[in-house]
C-alpha cells in the first residue's frame, strides 16, 4: 500500500527531528553578524548537529538579516537549522523548524506558520505534563531545563535529572538545556537527553570549534 501524503509528511518530520542528536548550538545575543556567522561555522565544524538562531535583544531587521545569514550557512554546511520564537521567520528562511517557549503561542499556531514539513520544538522547563501536552499537540521535540546554573538565564527554574529519565517514554527527541558544558553534558546524556543545547560554554569559548568538539564527542559511539 502506498503511503498517503500525510504519512509522507510525518515521515519527513520524524527524519528531521531524528537529526537532533548530540550538540545543539544556540546562538548568543549579538549585533555582530559577521562574528555570529563565523562562530556558527566553527560550531558546525566542531560537530554541532543543529543550530538554533536565538537573539532576544536585536531589532526585527537585524534578526531577519542574521537569520538569513545563518540560513546561507545552513545551506552550505547542512546542520539542522531552527529559529527561536518566530514561526513566521522560520518559514520565511526555509529553516528546518521553530522553537517556541511559554510566551510564544501554542503548537497549533506555530504549525499554521511553518506548515506540515518543518519541526516544532517546545520549551517545557521542569514540567513533564507540559511536555506530554506539547507532544499530543504535535510537537516534534521537547526541551527541559535549566539543569545547571545558567549565565544566560540565572533566574530559570531548575530541572532534575530524573525528569530526563522519565522523558525517555516520550516518542520524540528530548533536549536538555541550561548551564551545559563539556564537564556536565555526559550526565545529561546518561539520564536520557538525546541532545544538549549549549550557548555560553560554546560561543563564549576562545576556540568555538574545539569547545563544540569537546561536547559533541560525548555523544559519539564508544
Amino acid at each position: 500500500m502506498r503511503a498517503s501524503a500525510t504519512d509522507g509528511t510525518a515521515i519527513r518530520r520524524r527524519a528531521r527531528a531524528a537529526r537532533l542528536f548530540g550538540l545543539y548550538a544556540v546562538t548568543p545575543d549579538t549585533a555582530d553578524t559577521a562574528s555570529l556567522v563565523a562562530s556558527v561555522r566553527a560550531a558546525i565544524a566542531g560537530g554541532a548537529a543543529a543550530v538554533q538562531y536565538r537573539n532576544k535583544t536585536a531589532e526585527r531587521d537585524v534578526r531577519r538579516a542574521q537569520a538569513a545569514a545563518l540560513a546561507r550557512v545552513h545551506a552550505i554546511h547542512g546542520a539542522l537549522y531552527i529559529v527561536n520564537d518566530d514561526a513566521a521567520l522560520a518559514a520565511e528562511m526555509d529553516a528546518d523548524g521553530v522553537h517556541i517557549g511559554g510566551a510564544d503561542g501554542d503548537v497549533a499556531a506555530a504549525r499554521a506558520h511553518v506548515g506540515p514539513d518543518r519541526i516544532i520544538g517546545v520549551s517545557c522547563y521542569d514540567d513533564f505534563a507540559r511536555a506530554e501536552a506539547a507532544v499530543a499537540a504535535g510537537a516534534d521535540y521537547v526541551a527541559f531545563g535549566s539543569f545547571f546554573e545558567s549565565a544566560v538565564k540565572p533566574e530559570a527554574c531548575r530541572a532534575d535529572l530524573a525528569l530526563l529519565e522519565r522523558a525517555r517514554a516520550l516518542p520524540v527527541p528530548v533536549v536538555a538545556i541550561g548551564g551545559v558544558d563539556a564537564a556536565n553534558a555526559n550526565s545529561l546524556r546518561v539520564a536520557g537527553a538525546d541532545a544538549v543545547a549549549v550557548i555560553s560554554a560554546l560561543f563564549a569559548a576562545p576556540d568555538v570549534e574545539s569547545a563544540a568538539r569537546a561536547i559533541a564527542r560525548i555523544y559519539e559511539p564508544l
